[in-house]
């Protein structure tokens, strides 16, 4: 495309949106084509829509004349799905992103909510907290910040195992078809007019009554999946990104349709009772969580397992991010990662500084801090290698401490009730994991080689969850970190290599092993520009996105027009 029309574009979208809100410098746009923590490329702009028929006009402008588009919201992910990888796309690109259009409404008495395409689950939490209701997903240790329409479009597992992935049949999207129309989908459930204008501006302005919310059968979360993770003699994982029976339309499109808005479930709250449980036997892990699963009249609301090494790297290398968390609240994380984000920025122009700089200096501050955690945490650290923090909730919470009680009185290992405090410490605990692995990279690159994670979902029948490599693969990793979700087993393992060693063909080892033993992979991360997608997904991608209009190159494909391999 010639400068010209590239400036002709550029000056569309700026009448649209504005020209603070259309960034086309390289170091503005950094923070929107850089993943989170993989994969990079260029754009020839990133737009920042204020409204609904704002994201119309630009999707328009950028159909007309043939952009490659991505829809952005957090720029959270893990494996480079919502920005550009690269530079061997054969059109100009352009970046939505979403985050200013943050609104959440509230329909059936705040039973189901409507999710704007750069609402949080930060603020989901807030907005339901007032009406004792719940959202579907919490924060995890990855996701800091995550979006709402960001966790449907990936199918995000979250921590709760009563609740399954992210999903619904109800929502907003704009579709590209075979014939490269631009065409509005209000799937969502309720009657705002015909034009697409009119529909996003009766949606935005909240321009419908209680009349107009149809009736319908479709699902707004995954109603089955209490009764899949119970299956726990079943060969096959519980919840992964390949299982096409959560593949509709929004649901784990991963950026192949623009989404405006999605309609949810939300959940009671109810009160809760944390338990902390050690052992140094995997198999005695595997044995509560069969028998809780199978045998329990009420299933836990979360069981996020820690291994010893991964409990010490959160303790040192997470400590400031939980400090965070705890002394100012959720809400300060995204503007502590913009901050980060500059920090970073200026210290790049400046060479002799070292890279991830704003790290550092997190590092090194959280030293002056004392230790954060529980003393009977650190006991259990010092104890046991395997860490397991279960969350039961209502007439759950006496039917576990029976359990419990009755348990390790002929088995190895032990537990305690959390006090309040002890407990939401617990859980915060294993949620800054994720990013204090990546700063333990970070400090420590001099004398390691690259960093590998890997998000896996064993079979429900799996007894052996608990990874052991064989020595020619061990020998090759300097640091392993383990945790994740263990009553789906849905395990995250992250890899510090060695100096010299090959990332990209070690990795293809380890998944030929996760193969052999009936996983999928990724589990609930997606495939981003990490993995490859697999053929059940690959043709949802196609058949959504015929054109390969938006997100091209997704999970491995073709970036090309119409998914030309050539």
């Amino acid at each position: 495309m010639s400068d010209a029309n590239k400036s002709a574009i550029i000056n569309q979208l700026e009448s649209i949106v504005g020209s603070p809100y259309t960034l086309i410098d390289s170091a503005k746009k950094q923070p929107f084509t850089k993943g989170f923590r993989f994969g990079s490329g260029e754009a020839l702009a990133v737009v920042k829509p204020a409204t609904l028929v704002e994201i119309w006009r630009v999707l328009s402008v950028c159909v007309k004349h043939d952009m490659a588009i991505i829809m952005q919201a957090a720029n959270t992910g893990l494996t480079g799905g919502s920005t550009p990888n690269g530079d061997d796309y054969d059109r100009d690109l352009v970046i939505i992103n979403t985050m200013r259009l943050d609104d959440i409404q509230l329909i059936d008495n705040a039973k189901q909510i409507i999710g704007f395409p750069g609402s949080t689950l930060f603020g989901l939490e807030d907005t339901l907290a007032p009406y004792g209701r719940e959202p579907h997903s919490v924060i995890g240790s990855s996701c800091i910040g995550a979006s709402i329409v960001g966790g449907v479009c990936n199918n995000s597992g979250g921590a709760l195992v009563q609740r399954g992935p992210a999903y619904t049949e109800l929502a907003l999207y704009a579709e590209v078809d075979e014939k490269g129309e631009l065409k509005l989908v209000n799937n969502l459930g309720i009657a705002l007019g015909s034009s697409p204008e009119e529909i996003l501006s009766n949606l935005e302005s909240k321009n419908y009554s209680q009349a107009d919310i149809q009736q319908t059968e479709k699902l707004a979360s995954d109603h089955e999946y209490h009764h899949r993770v119970r299956e726990v003699d079943a060969a096959t994982p519980a919840r992964f990104n390949n299982d096409g029976r959560r593949l509709h339309e929004a649901s784990g499109c991963a950026g192949k349709l623009a989404v405006f808005a999605v309609r949810l479930d939300t959940y009671p709250t109810e009160n809760k009772q944390v338990f902390y449980i050690g052992s140094n036997d995997a198999s005695v892990f595997e044995k509560i969580r069969r028998e809780m699963l199978s045998t329990f009249k009420n299933l836990p609301v979360s069981g996020e397992y820690l291994h010893r090494d991964c409990y010490a790297v959160s303790k040192k290398y997470g400590k400031d991010t939980f400090l965070v968390i705890e002394k100012l609240g959720s809400k300060y994380i995204p503007k502590m990662f913009n901050i980060k984000r500059t920090v970073d920025r200026f210290a790049d122009k400046l060479t002799f500084l070292p890279a991830k700089m704003s790290d550092r200096i997190m590092q090194y501050l959280s030293y002056l801090w004392p230790n954060h955690l529980p003393k009977r945490m650190e006991q259990y650290h010092a104890q046991y290698q395997h860490h397991w923090i279960v969350e039961m909730s209502g007439e759950g919470i006496s039917e576990a401490k029976a359990y419990l009680e009755q348990f390790f009185a002929a088995n190895e290992g032990s537990y305690f009730e959390c006090t309040p405090e002890e407990g939401e410490k617990a859980i915060l605990h294993r949620f800054v994991a994720g990013g204090a692995i990546g700063r333990y990279h970070v400090m420590k690159r001099k004398d390691v080689g690259p960093m590998m994670t890997v998000d896996v979902a064993l079979r429900r029948n799996e007894q052996a969850w608990f990874e052991e490599l064989p020595p020619e693969i061990d020998n090759l990793i300097d640091a392993k970190f383990y945790y994740g979700h263990l009553f789906c087993h849905v395990m995250h393992q992250n890899y510090v290599l060695k100096k010299g060693v090959d990332a990209k063909q070690l990795k293809q080892k380890i998944l030929a092993s996760f193969d052999a033993r009936g996983a999928e992979y990724p589990a609930e991360h997606n495939v981003g520009h990490e993995y490859a997608a697999k053929p059940t997904l690959k043709s949802f991608y196609k058949a959504i996105d015929p054109t390969n209009t938006f997100n091209p190159g997704i999970g491995k494909t073709s970036k090309r027009r119409n998914w030309s391999e050539k």
